[in-house]
Formats: structure tokens, C-alpha cells, sequence
């Protein structure tokens, strides 16, 4: 059977033409190869890869990262890639996370109402849709082994340095936009973390050499 690259929507592609790779410091590239080496790892050996982005209460940053995680996947084709995100603590995805993502082209919609709604997350007519919602790093819904654990911020990567069955531990933290919650760079401010995690990942899918 052959397999065809998934086409993202067009707002997405937009949205990644105009990234500012300059933007990132030889030193972020440092923090980032470590999981370009672990994706390279997988592809080289044929094996699936799995990504747990985890940050304190899975709201934010872990989300931003797993969504554009799976849409890099998609856009530079590499195959066999599953995101995950989780908390060292369930609470909720953050309502302006999500209009976020939907306002950089994803298409969000929400399939389960409650204090933690669940939301369905598309990149692409014919992608799978990513289910987000909070839960815990451990969460059934999550990879059990054989995964590397992306520590998304600096609390969550101070409280849990051990991630039971990850194969890998990499700290790549990024600043909490919740600073700028009910202020007006809220917008703003969420906007510019996703493009920056959005930027980074890009990067890193881009040194996988398939």
C-alpha cells in the first residue's frame, strides 16, 4: 500500500511559510537536537515514534506543542509519528489555547462539555483529528513505554525527574503565557508562544533526514 502526505489546511501552511527561523539562538538548537535525535533514531530503525509533551497542568504549553508536533510530522512527511500531552496534574485546556490554535488555521471543535472539555483538533481534511483535553502524564491515554517525555516547562522539569517508561527525558521549556491571562496582550502573548513552539519544532522536523 503506499502512503500519501497528508495535506494540511491551507491557514496552517500560511502560518509556517511566515515563521521566523532566525529567531531561534544556537543555543536553543542545542535544547532542541535532542529530539531531532530521537525522531532520527525511530526513523532510521523503522519504528514508531511517540511524544509526550508534559508541562504542571496540562493546559497550555503541552498542548501548543503536541498539536504542531503532529502537524510537522504531516508536513514534512515523516510516518509513524504519535503526540501526546499530560500534566503532573489534570485541570483543563485553556479556552484562548485553543481559539489560538483555531485562529492559526487548525479546526477545532469541541466533542465533550464539563469542567475538562474535550476538544477534536484537525490540521488536515483527511488527518486524524488529535483529541485534546487535560489529564495526567500517566493517564491511560498516554504511551505506557518506549516514548521520549518533552518537559514543556521548567516546574513540571524540576518536579518529575524521572517519567516512568519514557526512553528519553528532554527539557525543551518554553514561558508560560498564563502571565498574560485577562490582561490585553493575552491575544498577543499566546499567539507569539505558539508561533515560537510552532518555529522550534519545525526546526526540529526539518533535521530528520528521511
Amino acid at each position: 500500500m503506499i502512503t500519501t502526505q497528508t495535506t494540511l489546511f491551507s491557514e496552517i501552511e500560511k502560518v509556517i511559510k511566515g515563521l521566523n527561523f532566525a529567531s531561534i539562538t544556537e543555543e536553543r538548537k542545542t535544547v532542541l537536537q535532542p529530539l531531532a535525535d530521537f525522531i532520527q533514531e525511530k526513523v532510521s530503525n523503522q519504528q514508531e515514534i511517540r511524544i509526550n509533551f508534559i508541562c504542571t497542568h496540562n493546559s497550555r504549553r503541552s498542548h501548543l506543542s503536541q498539536v504542531w508536533a503532529q502537524a510537522m510530522a504531516s508536513y514534512f512527511n515523516v510516518k509513524n509519528v504519535f503526540c501526546y500531552s499530560g500534566g503532573t496534574e489534570a485541570t483543563a485546556l485553556f479556552p484562548i489555547a485553543a481559539e489560538t490554535l483555531k485562529n492559526q488555521g487548525f479546526q477545532i471543535k469541541r466533542i465533550a462539555e464539563g469542567k475538562n472539555p474535550v476538544y477534536s483538533i484537525k490540521y488536515g481534511d483527511n488527518a486524524h483529528p488529535i483529541i485534546g483535553f487535560s489529564k495526567r502524564l500517566d493517564d491511560d491515554f498516554n504511551p505506557k513505554s518506549e516514548f521520549a517525555a518533552i518537559m514543556t516547562c521548567s516546574q513540571a522539569d524540576g518536579g518529575c525527574p524521572i517519567i516512568a517508561g519514557a526512553e528519553k527525558r528532554i527539557p525543551i521549556t518554553f514561558d508560560d503565557p498564563k502571565a498574560f491571562d485577562n490582561t490585553p496582550q493575552q491575544a498577543e502573548k499566546y499567539q507569539e508562544r505558539s508561533l515560537q513552539i510552532a518555529t522550534e519544532l519545525f526546526y526540529v522536523f526539518s533535521q530528520v533526514n528521511l
